[in-house]
């Protein structure tokens, strides 16, 4: 089994940064995806950005250019950076990894942007 524990999450003003960070702990040699989702209150959960192992980067629309996503797959963790917040980001934030045969998600982290 693998375990996925978020952090970095809190809240900032819009035009902020913040920093996630999602660390995997169990059986992490099994791990071959991490990616990071975020669910608003009211709304169904949406893809944020995305980190293969062969190096493909996907990002939502909604936050090209102001969100970079890396990993570290030595130490099998995932980090969102997230520059110029906007209270449309406000969401809790999930890390989702997945293996050969089984998927697996973080408890989630707050994020609010308001003034």
């Amino acid at each position: 089994q693998v375990q996925l524990v978020e952090s970095g999450g809190g809240s900032v003003q819009p035009g902020g940064s913040l920093r996630l960070t999602c660390a995997a702990s169990g059986d992490v040699a099994t791990i071959i995806y991490m990616g990071w989702y975020r669910q608003a209150p009211g709304k169904a959960r949406e893809l944020v950005a995305t980190f293969t192992s062969g190096g493909y980067i996907n990002y939502a629309d909604s936050v090209k250019d102001r969100f970079t996503i890396s990993r570290d797959t030595a130490k099998v963790t995932a980090d969102l950076r997230m520059n110029n917040l906007k209270p449309e980001d406000t969401a809790v934030y999930y890390c989702h990894g997945r293996s050969r045969l089984y998927s697996y998600w973080g408890q989630g982290t707050q994020v609010t942007v308001s003034s």
